[in-house]
């Protein structure tokens, strides 16, 4: 089947698309932000090569789904896509992608490879980089039955030997040796995991056709200041459902006889226990989203609005040291906080949505929300942050929604799409104006709440 691709590339993306083009294997090592998924999909309309399979990370899987649905879902065939769930294998339907992430290769490891795909996608291909697992044998077995085998990976793991090597011999088999030849020519000798110099490594695999990597500065020409970015994320739908049990109770004093002022905050009460319930059943893969991000080499602001939500993220993120703003600290706290990341002593700040105003921390390469807001000034803000007019940079926004709770009603209200901003956000700072459509936006959202649980009955 043919499935147009229904987008526009850059030059630097159209050349990557001719580099996949012209190897059957081979790593796209373009950093974060810079379209790897895209330039894959091109592929795939280019080549009309299917049935594919793509494995990414677990949190990623719901991205994928959008961006094929986005870039190839429009076709008048209606290209169909599985997703593999489970450990146990079972008859696949057919289908033109198939998509199964990391961990349920092993459980898949003597099936997958009889369905001869033309084209395996490793989104993420670091997660491969030791090899001696079930993941990275079942992975391997899957890469040599296939025509074409594609890594993407924003993180450079080339500084350690063993990892490199253990990733290029998933695309293309001993295109390094094996490891005791690898690690005579490339380590410090026989053996050994540390390589000599990396960025002579580096130059190797590119010239040698089998890699290919663009870091924004390079270009940074076809870049705008701000690239925003809506990514679908996964969230645990039991964690909702407990959350949200205490809030179906509220609902259930919703009626015509409350007045207006009484039904505005009963609205905010609801809406904010929504927006809570979201926060939290997310919190884990927004967590695993930002590790990936900092894996990678970026400085982050994390954005999000409840108390509850930050410990998740403060939990999660322990090894990696963030620091806090979120309305508990001290003014001198607050300033230790802004003066440990602006001096490189850590790579994630999370701030509150509401506690960002008079921050300034452009050193931050990259911006995440892990929770919105209803206003758009609010997200604009946060935003600012990290960037000023003048900088020369382009600064990556990441906007994390679920499918369960408030993010669709939220991101529908905001205008925005998926991958791409529908309108830009104008306002500088928060009006009156924005408050009244703000309650507004609440009291909609507890009426279709309202309908939806109380009305029909569904189950949360």
């Amino acid at each position: 089947p043919q499935f147009a691709f229904e987008g526009e590339l850059t030059d630097f993306q159209e050349e990557g698309l001719a580099f996949l083009e012209s190897t059957d294997r081979c790593l796209l090592a373009d950093e974060m932000g810079l379209g790897k998924t895209v330039q894959a999909l091109a592929l795939l309309a280019r080549r009309c090569e299917y049935p594919v399979i793509i494995v990414p990370p677990a949190h990623l899987v719901s991205n994928w789904l959008n961006e094929i649905n986005k870039f190839l879902g429009n076709s008048k065939y209606g290209i169909k896509v599985h997703v593999i769930k489970g450990l146990k294998p079972y008859d696949l339907p057919t289908a033109d992608i198939y998509i199964a992430h990391y961990l349920l290769l092993r459980g898949w490891k003597n099936v997958l490879p009889d369905y001869a795909f033309d084209t395996v996608i490793f989104d993420e291909i670091q997660e491969l980089r030791h090899g001696g697992t079930e993941k990275y044998s079942s992975a391997s077995l899957l890469a040599s039955s296939a025509n074409r085998v594609i890594g993407l990976s924003g993180t450079p793991i080339y500084n350690n030997g063993g990892e490199i090597w253990q990733v290029i011999n998933i695309l293309d088999f001993n295109f390094l040796g094996n490891f005791d030849a690898f690690s005579r020519e490339w380590c410090y000798g026989y053996g050994n995991n540390v390589v000599i110099d990396p960025a002579k490594l580096g130059n190797f695999l590119t010239e040698e056709g089998i890699m290919l990597r663009r870091r924004k500065e390079d270009v940074l020409p076809s870049l705008p200041p701000k690239r925003r970015l809506v990514t679908a994320i996964d969230s645990d739908e039991d964690v909702f459902k407990r959350w949200m049990q205490p809030i179906i109770e509220k609902l259930s004093t919703w009626n015509s006889d409350l007045s207006l002022s009484q039904r505005t905050l009963l609205a905010f009460e609801i809406d904010k226990g929504e927006r809570q319930a979201t926060g939290v059943a997310k919190a884990p893969y927004v967590v695993q989203f930002v590790r990936m991000l900092v894996d990678g080499g970026e400085k982050v602001l994390l954005f999000a609005h409840h108390h509850k939500v930050m410990d998740i993220y403060k939990s999660g993120l322990k090894a990696e040291k963030p620091v806090f703003i979120t309305g508990r600290e001290t003014t001198q706290q607050k300033q230790a906080a802004v003066e440990k990341f602006m001096s490189g002593k850590t790579n994630i700040c999370c701030i509150s949505l509401r506690a960002a105003s008079g921050l300034n921390l452009q050193k931050a390469s990259c911006v995440v929300f892990g929770e919105l807001d209803w206003s758009p000034a609010v997200h604009s803000q946060a935003e600012d942050r990290a960037h000023r007019i003048g900088q020369q940079d382009s600064l990556l926004c990441y906007y994390l929604v679920s499918k369960e709770g408030s993010d669709q009603r939220i991101q529908d209200a905001l205008g925005l799409k998926v991958s791409q901003f529908k309108a830009l956000m104008l306002d500088p700072l928060q009006t009156s104006l924005d408050e009244k459509t703000n309650a507004e936006h609440a009291i909609n959202h507890v009426n279709q709440l309202f309908e939806k649980y109380i009305n029909k009955g569904e189950n949360v």
